[in-house]
């Protein structure tokens, strides 16, 4: 074999990466503003960086930055998804018993199937509710973009998630601010209020922000409620990955080629659990991995932001918008339910 032939791989490698650099390093910068942002202003980072996505999204049309733009808004949102299993051990699940793994399982179960079937009966597709029920079940915007990973391409993909991730942002945000008070009034204790902060506000960041706000039992108690619901996101992209599987063996042209089974970001997601669990993983990689996974999901954002029209989520008009704050009301009138019953 030549050198030449040796060397061919290497150099498509190359060329692979330098069509991809300019778009990669300009969703980057878009993540690094938007975290300035949030860190300065108090907003969720994925929020700013959606709306400094749209801003720039010029940069998605034919250019040099076309190629990169696209491959973080797919395979950069796949390692990010990946590395969140980084913030999970089994210990983690363990600590708080079954009674609360219980409420976290009914919780996520049942919100997601309503949402499907409320969706249906709105005239939306019912894998729509079931992007929208994840994100408000599980963990916000970034269960909104893991979900969406192991979707098949569709004309409307985007345009959903763009549309979810803005809203349970909005949502988590005004959570975080009104649920302290409903705690409070409802005569809650500090582990009774975590439980219940943990397990209705959408985004990990705004369940710290809320429980350590009411108390540090109530922040403790809040975090590891809201990191079991974290864990749900296994099963439900399998779940998802299982649904559009079957439809595509029905309809290939409206939902693509059928994924596999279970994606390899999910795969990875539950082998860093296991191995996070076992303690093999050193704190310091640990934190590396988890800060790093936020940096992929800023930028995957914000590349998504870049790919899409703001013209396009003024026309989602207001059904999408009444079932994404249904489905808020409705875990949050199940967890205070549960919360009274002693589950």
């Amino acid at each position: 074999m030549t050198t030449s032939a040796l060397l061919s791989p290497f150099a498509a490698w190359h060329t692979h990466g330098r069509s991809l650099f300019p778009g990669v390093l300009a969703s980057v910068v878009v993540a690094a503003a938007a975290t300035f942002l949030s860190q300065h202003y108090g907003a969720p980072v994925m929020l700013f960086a959606l709306l400094l996505g749209m801003a720039m999204n010029f940069l998605s049309a034919e250019g040099p930055c076309a190629a990169g733009i696209g491959f973080t808004a797919r395979e950069v949102l796949r390692i990010g998804v990946a590395l969140l299993g980084l913030r999970i051990t089994f210990a983690q699940v363990a600590t708080l018993g079954w009674h609360p793994l219980a409420m976290v399982v009914v919780s996520v179960a049942l919100t997601i199937g309503v949402s499907m079937l409320v969706a249906r009966a709105m005239g939306f597709q019912s894998i729509f509710g079931l992007l929208t029920g994840g994100a408000t079940a599980i963990c916000g915007a970034s269960a909104a973009l893991a979900l969406a990973a192991a979707l098949p391409a569709h004309p409307q993909k985007e345009r959903a998630t763009l549309f979810t991730v803005v809203t349970v942002s909005a949502l988590s945000t005004l959570a975080m601010i009104v649920y302290p008070m409903i705690a409070h009034a409802l005569g809650f204790d500090a582990r009774a209020a975590g439980v219940f902060l943990g397990g209705t506000i959408h985004d990990v960041a705004q369940v710290v922000g809320a429980g350590y706000g009411m108390s540090h039992e109530t922040g403790d108690v809040a975090t590891f409620v809201k990191l079991l619901r974290v864990a749900m996101l296994l099963p439900v992209i399998v779940l998802a990955t299982m649904i559009t599987r079957a439809r595509s063996r029905d309809d290939s042209q409206a939902f693509g080629p059928r994924p596999p089974l279970l994606p390899w970001f999910a795969v990875a997601f539950a082998v860093l659990v296991a191995v996070n669990s076992f303690g093999w993983i050193p704190k310091a990689v640990a934190d590396f991995g988890s800060d790093f996974s936020r940096w992929c999901l800023v930028a995957a954002i914000a590349a998504i932001g870049m790919k899409t029209q703001l013209r396009e989520l003024v026309t989602v008009g207001w059904k999408p918008i009444a079932l994404m704050i249904g489905e808020t009301v409705f875990l949050a009138g199940l967890i205070i339910a549960m919360v009274h019953w002693g589950m």
